[in-house]
């Protein structure tokens, strides 16, 4: 099967190459790599500036956000275009892809000119505040609280996992402002600059490194936050929350499409068996560009299928864990080295997509659980695309 587009959207995609190759930052240009998913390092805030002022750092947007109306059709070539070259279109992916598309959404005219749009145009980043000890994937069971005291929230808790929140300059945090509401409706959403007093962040390392600093615990002891930070209605965190997924999910199969078709070019089987998992891996890519592409093309009909999104992330992300694992089996005691480099390293993207075998396959794990664990995909598929009882 091959996708093919009309006029309008080979010319789309014609615009786009040309801006990249009349704009693309020089490797001499990018003077230091990003040290978290909220460092953006100034050559990098400029190329993302760039990006924004010419529409295309998000296309789907209206100009006055950084895009230019376009199709679903025309998003997908534009992260088509991105992916064949290996380019982040931002190094604070959660920020642009999630906490600003989250304000687009349910934000006020304020909150979308003081914080949307310095976000999209790089001038500050942020993390999202959403994971707790004890309810990582469980939102409704997040116990972080914000009381109300005259024009500000008072909030105390911890979050966890918050990536790249000690570079960040402010966390999208999810709130229970109602104790005595049932779990999914006490939620709220602020807005929390992280040079408040009463925050603190605390960077760790990750199965990858010590040194991999991306991943915080954050701690809220009496931090009083302007009301005005509200995003979306008070009590109102739940629909929040499944908008800032459902932003992050659209089209987040083209992630593991990607990682696939890296892995078919850095993975060089040895054995029998290392060529039938190879052969296993064409046949995931292949069939992961079908069913995307074919989910594609039914949004662009205007036939939403929200909860088929779950299949396309399930079996994305796991493909990818598969194949991984398969290259990391392959290459024998070679890949427990540490640093390394498995593919072509890319000044506009991240080394850790290239880095060593032991490395690729560890980070495999965050795909199976950001946006969504395995599980709780696998539960969404039985009860709304099976349509199977609830256990």
């Amino acid at each position: 099967m091959q996708l093919t587009f009309d006029d309008d959207v080979e010319a789309f995609r014609a615009e786009f190459v040309a801006f990249l190759d009349a704009n693309l930052p020089s490797a001499e240009e990018a003077d230091r790599p990003s040290r978290s998913s909220a460092d953006v390092p100034e050559w990098a805030r400029r190329w993302q500036r760039l990006q924004f002022d010419a529409g295309w750092l998000l296309p789907g947007n209206p100009p006055e956000f950084g895009g230019r109306n376009a199709s679903i059709l025309q998003q997908y070539v534009h992260l088509e275009e991105l992916s064949k070259r290996r380019i982040l279109r931002s190094f604070n992916p959660q920020g642009v892809g999630i906490i600003a598309a989250s304000l687009l959404s349910f934000g006020t005219p304020e909150q979308k000119r003081r914080w949307a749009v310095p976000i999209l145009r790089a001038e500050i980043t942020a993390a999202l505040g959403m994971s707790e000890p004890g309810a990582g994937s469980d939102l409704a069971g997040l116990r972080t609280r914000a009381t109300l005291d005259g024009d500000h929230f008072v909030v105390n808790g911890q979050k966890v996992w918050t990536s790249g929140a000690h570079d960040a300059d402010v966390i999208l945090t999810f709130v229970r402002t109602d104790p005595d509401a049932s779990k999914h409706k006490g939620i709220s959403v602020l807005l929390i600059p992280t040079d408040t007093p009463g925050v603190t962040r605390r960077p760790f390392g990750s199965i990858a490194s010590p040194d991999d600093l991306d991943f915080n615990e954050v701690f809220f002891d009496n931090a009083r936050v302007p009301a005005e930070n509200l995003v979306g209605k008070l009590g109102g965190g739940w629909a929040v929350a499944h908008g800032s997924l459902g932003h992050e999910r659209t089209l987040l199969w083209l992630i593991f499409a990607e990682r696939l078709a890296d892995l078919l070019v850095d993975f060089r089987p040895v054995t029998t068996l290392d060529e039938d998992r190879y052969a296993t891996l064409v046949m995931d890519a292949h069939a992961l560009r079908w069913m995307g592409s074919a989910a594609l093309a039914r949004e662009a009909r205007g036939e939403q299928d929200v909860p088929a999104l779950s299949v396309l992330k399930l079996f994305g992300s796991e493909a990818a864990q598969a194949a991984t694992e398969a290259a990391f089996e392959s290459a024998g005691a070679e890949a427990l080295d540490h640093p390394a480099l498995t593919g072509p390293l890319s000044h506009l993207s991240l080394e850790a997509y290239v880095s060593g075998w032991f490395e690729r396959y560890a980070r495999t794990f965050s795909g199976t659980i950001a946006g969504g664990t395995s599980e709780i995909q696998r539960t969404v598929i039985a009860e709304r695309v099976l349509g199977l009882p609830r256990g």
